[in-house]
């Protein structure tokens, strides 16, 4: 008798070695080249080309006069200088004590500003988020945000009829029983003028970027905070102000960039001969030594040198902001 023996070959049931197959994974899109993406988005992309434009001709291509630092330059004469001198011109201002004084100005007054003119927005921003009538509200934001749309010249004038010695400042003084102070005059009331008049102008517009991170805080945060039994002013500390943190951090790092380059206008809108100690700055220095004085070359050096140190300002605050908060720019 013959026996007949059936064979199992249904897939997998006879070797359990093979792998049973898995699902089919779906096939990847071709990634695209920058040629295509341009052949595609043309018109999306022929956007930029006016921004780029206007960076390269206003930003990029004046950088090439910098090398008028290194160069003895004269006018009428060769765009990019006569005759190459090398640092000379550095070892000049490096060597200028009237050069260190502006510079130790440019950095007390920029401090002064960072000091005072950053943390106020954040605060007024605060305030405002807490009001509950719509119309108070709208008032508020609409009286501090007024002066950021006024011209430099109309503010420098503000200032100085405030202050002028008929001006109300002085009759309130007179009224008071003191003596009228020549404010504008007085080199040591200079940096109190500008700092206080910066915060006035800047404040209420430094807000709109804080007021608009303020609404993107989830509300469940807040909820959550009050069923804990946080007080309004724990709900600031441990849930506003950590949501407005990366918004803050960016813009000290912008401002930090600007640190230098402290207001150039209303400077020199305010100053005078008689508050040059306090109140001369970089930008001032530059403008007398470069446009009033014809030295193109020793100007350029020094406004390399006021470049190098905002780029090493910015570079140090973003590294340093990425590993203590890890917020950065990049």
């Amino acid at each position: 008798m013959s026996t007949t023996r059936t064979i199992d070959v249904s897939p997998g049931a006879g070797d359990p070695g093979r792998a049973r197959p898995g699902p089919a994974r779906a096939p990847r899109p071709p990634k695209r080249t920058w040629r295509q993406a341009l052949r595609r988005d043309w018109q999306l992309y022929s956007l930029a080309i006016l921004p780029l434009l206007f960076f390269l001709v206003f930003r990029y291509l004046p950088m090439i006069g910098n090398v008028i630092a290194f160069r003895k330059f004269q006018p009428g004469g060769s765009v990019l200088g006569e005759e190459w001198v090398g640092l000379r011109y550095v070892k000049m201002f490096l060597n200028d004590p009237s050069f260190w004084q502006v510079f130790t100005n440019t950095v007390v007054i920029g401090v002064l500003t960072l000091l005072f003119c950053f943390p106020t927005p954040i605060v007024l921003a605060l305030l405002i988020n807490e009001l509950r009538g719509r119309r108070i509200k709208r008032f508020v934001q609409s009286v501090s945000y007024l002066p950021h749309f006024l011209s430099m010249v109309v503010v420098a004038g503000l200032v100085m009829e405030m202050l002028s010695v008929d001006g109300p400042v002085n009759q309130l003084l007179r009224a008071m029983g003191n003596d009228p102070v020549a404010f504008l005059q007085e080199a040591s009331w200079f940096r109190t003028i500008y700092v206080s008049s910066e915060m006035w102008q800047t404040v209420g517009w430094g807000t709109i970027i804080y007021l608009a991170a303020l609404t993107t805080i989830d509300e469940q945060l807040y909820e959550a905070a009050r069923i804990d039994g946080a007080s309004r002013w724990r709900q600031v500390w441990h849930v506003t102000l950590p949501g407005i943190r990366p918004t803050a951090v960016t813009l000290l790092i912008l401002n930090i960039g600007t640190f230098m380059a402290v207001g150039f206008e209303k400077i020199l809108l305010l100053y005078n001969p008689l508050t040059y100690p306090t109140a001369d700055v970089i930008s001032t220095y530059l403008y007398r030594m470069g446009i009033v004085s014809n030295s193109f070359s020793y100007a350029a050096a020094i406004g390399l040198f006021e470049a190098v140190i905002g780029l090493t300002l910015v570079l140090s605050a973003n590294q340093i902001s990425r590993r203590t908060v890890g917020t950065s720019l990049w």
